[in-house]
C-alpha cells in the first residue's frame, strides 16, 4: 500500500491488527502518537478528545507521571521475577492493597486476588477456579458454565464459550456452556435513563436452565453487570439480585465480569458496590493499571479460595497460572494507579458526573437515525437504525467523521459506545455530544 504522501506513517505491512478490518484500516489509517489528560494527539499533530478512555481502560486520564515514574523505578530495581514457587514483594503489596479496597467492602470477603495478564485471562481463570472449587467440595459433576446472549468475556476458549457474540464464537470449538437471554429490549425500555424498568423476569432463564441440565451439572453463571462490548446493555431493575438468589438456591457460583465496570466506571469502586449484589468471583483488568501495563486480577471470595486450600501442604492447590501473573512492573503501575484513584476520589467521581452526562446524551434524541439512548454512570450508548442491507456502516461512518473532527468514540455494529476517562469535566461532555450530533447530521 502506498502511503508515500504521508511521511509520518510507519510501514503497515507487518502488524496484523486485532478486531480490525485490516485492509480497510491500512488503506486509510488513523494513528495516535501521544496523549495527555483527556486528549490524544494523532501523527499529524491534531488533538483528539478521548471519549472511550482508550479502550474502556484509561480511567485516570492519559500521561500520568506518577504511574510512569513507578514503572521506571521498578524496571530499574527488578524487571521480572517468577511467581511459580517463588515471589517478589511488590506483587504481595499490590494484592494487599486491592484486598483492602475489594468489591463490596470487608463484609463481602472478596479479598483473595489471583493476578493475570488481561481481561480474557481473568475470565478463563475465574471459570477454572469455579470448576476446581466445585470439584474440591465434592461436586465434581458440576462442569457446565452458564453465560448470556450478547455477553462478552474476552477471547480465550472459555470466554468465547460463555460469551454471546456470534462473530466471536462461530468458527471456534467451545467448552460446555449454555446461555440465558440478553436483557436489551428497545420496545419496552427505549431511551431509559439509568436502570431500565422492564426485564426482571429474564433472570428466570437461570432457573429454566437448571431444570434443563440439572443443578448438579452447573458450576457457575457469569454475567457482566453492565455489558459493554455488546453496545452498553444495562440490567433491568432487580435482575442481578434475582440471579444471585437463584444461584445461591442451587449451589451455583456467581461470577461478575467487571473488566469494564471495575474501578469507578459506574460512580462506585465496582458494580458490586453500585448494585449491592455480592458474587463469588469477580474478573477485572483495564482500569487496574490505567491501561499503562497489561494486567488483570480475579477477586475470589474467601469461601472459594479456602475451599481449595486442602490436601497436603506441599501440593499445588490450583494447577493454573501465567508467566506474567503478578508481574513486578505491572504491580508497580497498579499501585500507583490505585493511589491516584484514592487521592483524587476518582472511584466515586462518576456519581457526580453521571447526571450531566446523562442529560447531554439524551439531548441527542430526535437526531437523524437515533433509535435508542441508554446510560449508567459514565457509560453511554447511542443506537442507530441500520442502513438497509448494510448493517454497521452508519455507525462506522459516524466514527470516522468524529475522528476527523477531533473525537474518539467506539462503535459496535450500529451502536456508538462512550466511556470517557473519569477526570472528564462538563465542557468535555458538551464537546463530545456536540461533535456526535454534528456527525449524525452529516452522515445522514
Amino acid at each position: 500500500m502506498d502511503h508515500s504522501s504521508r511521511s509520518n506513517l510507519p510501514s503497515m505491512e507487518n502488524f496484523w491488527m486485532p478486531f480490525t478490518a485490516n485492509r480497510q484500516f491500512k488503506a486509510s489509517p488513523r494513528l495516535l502518537a501521544s496523549a495527555e489528560g483527556m486528549y490524544y494527539t494523532d501523527v499529524d499533530g491534531n488533538q483528539v478528545l478521548d471519549g472511550t478512555a482508550g479502550l474502556w481502560c484509561v480511567n485516570a486520564g492519559h500521561g500520568r507521571k506518577r504511574i510512569a515514574d513507578a514503572v521506571e523505578r521498578q524496571l530499574r530495581t527488578l524487571d521480572f521475577a517468577p511467581t511459580f514457587q517463588m515471589g517478589h514483594p511488590i506483587a504481595f503489596d499490590f494484592a494487599e492493597k486491592l484486598g483492602k479496597m475489594s468489591p463490596g467492602g470487608p463484609s463481602a470477603q472478596l479479598d483473595r486476588v489471583f493476578f493475570t495478564g488481561s481481561g480474557s485471562e481473568s475470565v478463563d481463570t475465574a471459570l477454572k477456579i469455579a470448576i476446581a472449587y466445585q470439584r474440591a467440595i465434592g461436586q465434581g459433576t458440576r462442569t457446565r458454565i452458564i453465560g448470556r446472549e450478547k455477553g462478552y468475556h474476552g477471547v480465550g476458549f472459555g470466554g468465547i464459550s460463555v460469551g454471546g457474540l456470534v462473530n466471536n464464537r462461530r468458527i471456534f470449538p467451545q467448552i460446555p456452556a449454555d446461555h440465558m437471554r440478553h436483557t436489551l429490549d428497545l420496545e419496552r425500555n427505549g431511551f431509559s435513563k439509568g436502570l431500565p424498568p422492564h426485564g426482571l423476569e429474564l433472570a428466570e432463564d437461570l432457573e429454566r436452565l437448571v431444570q434443563l441440565h440439572g443443578a448438579e451439572t452447573i458450576a457457575a453463571v457469569i454475567v457482566e453487570p453492565l455489558s459493554g462490548s455488546a453496545g452498553v446493555v444495562i440490567p433491568p431493575k432487580g435482575y442481578l439480585e434475582r440471579l444471585r438468589a437463584i444461584s445461591e438456591k442451587y449451589g451455583i457460583l456467581l461470577i461478575f465480569d467487571e473488566v469494564i465496570t471495575g474501578f469507578g466506571r459506574l460512580g462506585t469502586p465496582f458494580a458490586v458496590d453500585y448494585f449491592g449484589v455480592v458474587p463469588d468471583l469477580i474478573t477485572t483488568a483495564k482500569g487496574l493499571t490505567n491501561g499503562a501495563i497489561p494486567m488483570g486480577a480475579v477477586f475470589a471470595s474467601r469461601k472459594v479460595h479456602d475451599g481449595l486450600m486442602h490436601g497436603p501442604e506441599n501440593a499445588i492447590e490450583l494447577f493454573h497460572g501465567y508467566t506474567y501473573s503478578g508481574h513486578p512492573v505491572a504491580s508497580a503501575a497498579g499501585i500507583a494507579t490505585m493511589e491516584i484513584y484514592e487521592e483524587e476520589g476518582l472511584l466515586t467521581r462518576g456519581a457526580a458526573m453521571a447526571e450531566p452526562f446523562q442529560e447531554a446524551l439524551h439531548s441527542l434524541k430526535g437526531h437523524p437515525h437515533v433509535a435508542d439512548i441508554r446510560n449508567l454512570g459514565l457509560v453511554g450508548a447511542i443506537e442507530l437504525t441500520p442502513r438497509d442491507g448494510a448493517p454497521g456502516t452508519r455507525a462506522y461512518d459516524v466514527f470516522v467523521d468524529c475522528f476527523k473532527n477531533g473525537l474518539l468514540i467506539r462503535v459496535t455494529g450500529d451502536i456508538i459506545a462512550l466511556s470517557p476517562p473519569l477526570i472528564i469535566e462538563k465542557e468535555h461532555i458538551e464537546i463530545i455530544v456536540s461533535k456526535i450530533g454534528d456527525a449524525l447530521k452529516r452522515v445522514a
